[in-house]
């Protein structure tokens, strides 16, 4: 009788286990489709509104002298003999002083860090490195290369090449979701973890299943499942998606803070104009989903959350959520008025911020473990 109680049990939760999967799964792709629906609708009204346009875009050729700009620092490539890609980075500072490597999201590239690397050059080796799919970096074909396991070991692989055994990584968006799982899997490789505008992997994928509020905010994350489409509706009416992202006045930088030049602009419509240059980031959201749910969650080092407080793709409740996975010290700072784009939208108060954090506990010229 114990036997058959046993063996009920577990038959019940098996099958408990699998419907919540196939839930899970009936959600992400009927939300994919009510999404879908309402993006063919702009894009109908966009080609009643503006037929010749809409179908519109150009190619960048030439590089905005913004992109060479020496006190950035200087440009370099690495190739990782494990995966046999190249990875573009932008160094400076000193070589044998310690490491700052810095993660970008999305869409964005290496540039986005510009304020950051002329900031923190003078005490740090500053790289911030386009990832895999980005810009100047290699772009694997096929969504299967973008799994969440190879951005991480990616890291690894850099930082290691670089020269060095640990790093002061900081991550903005999806960089620092793949900043958090590196220091979750490699935390004898991380000094301290700085990241900006991202919660706790766990936090995010919690509290989105619990509060319909971000799920909406979250809802580009079940259109961008679809090959080719989500690909096509950004380079609609020249870029226009991306220009809105960095320039609105619901998400774009500049409500408070430091707007983007026109030249700052064109540097991200270069990147992005290049053919194919879309797919490699877009296929980070096919394979949100595949590495869930975490079986190593906590993260023992030292962290410094910002957010900004305006973001309109996360709601701010992650934030002080994520502390309950953190083992070390934790700081958390809501920058006022400040949106997603958090580094290039308030440099200064971001840099000072990061200045604060790091000197705690050790003197500035003390960072070496």
């Amino acid at each position: 009788m114990a036997r058959l109680l046993r063996n009920l049990l577990l038959f019940t939760v098996r099958v408990t286990l699998k419907i919540r999967v196939l839930g899970f799964w009936a959600l992400v792709y009927s939300y994919c489709a009510f999404y879908t629906c309402i993006v063919l609708l702009k894009l109908l009204w966009s080609i009643i509104i503006r037929p010749l346009k809409t179908f519109q875009w150009v190619i960048r050729e030439n590089a905005p002298a913004c992109l060479n700009d020496t006190s950035l620092g200087t440009h370099c490539y690495v190739r990782i003999k494990e995966s046999g890609l190249r990875f573009h980075y932008v160094a400076a500072g000193e070589r044998g002083k310690p490491l700052m490597l810095f993660l970008h999201g999305f869409p964005e590239f290496w540039f986005s860090w510009r304020h950051q690397l002329r900031e923190f050059k003078s005490e740090f080796r500053v790289v911030a490195v386009d990832m895999r799919g980005y810009g100047e970096s290699d772009v694997p074909a096929g969504r299967e290369h973008y799994r969440l396991d190879y951005l991480v070991t990616d890291v690894k692989d850099i930082v290691e090449y670089l020269g060095y055994n640990r790093c002061f990584l900081v991550g903005h968006d999806w960089g620092g979701m793949i900043a958090w799982l590196f220091a979750i899997h490699y935390p004898e490789m991380v000094n301290k973890l700085i990241v900006l505008n991202c919660p706790h992997p766990t936090v995010f994928t919690d509290y989105t299943l619990h509060h319909p509020s971000q799920l909406m905010k979250s809802s580009y994350f079940f259109f961008f499942q679809l090959p080719r489409f989500p690909e096509f509706m950004f380079t609609i009416n020249d870029f226009k998606a991306i220009k809105y992202l960095f320039t609105s006045q619901t998400t774009g930088i500049g409500r408070k803070g430091c707007r983007l030049t026109s030249e700052d602009m064109e540097a991200y419509m270069y990147v992005f104009s290049q053919p194919g240059a879309l797919t490699g980031p877009l296929n980070y959201y096919r394979n949100a989903f595949s590495f869930l749910p975490l079986k190593q969650q906590e993260v023992k080092s030292p962290v410094l959350l910002l957010w900004g407080e305006r973001d309109a793709f996360l709601e701010q409740e992650m934030a002080e959520i994520s502390r309950l996975y953190i083992k070390n010290h934790f700081r958390l700072n809501i920058i006022s008025g400040a949106s997603h784009w958090l580094q290039q939208d308030q440099p200064d108060i971001v840099n000072t911020l990061i200045w604060t954090f790091l000197k705690e506990g050790e003197s500035r010229k003390n960072y070496r473990n």
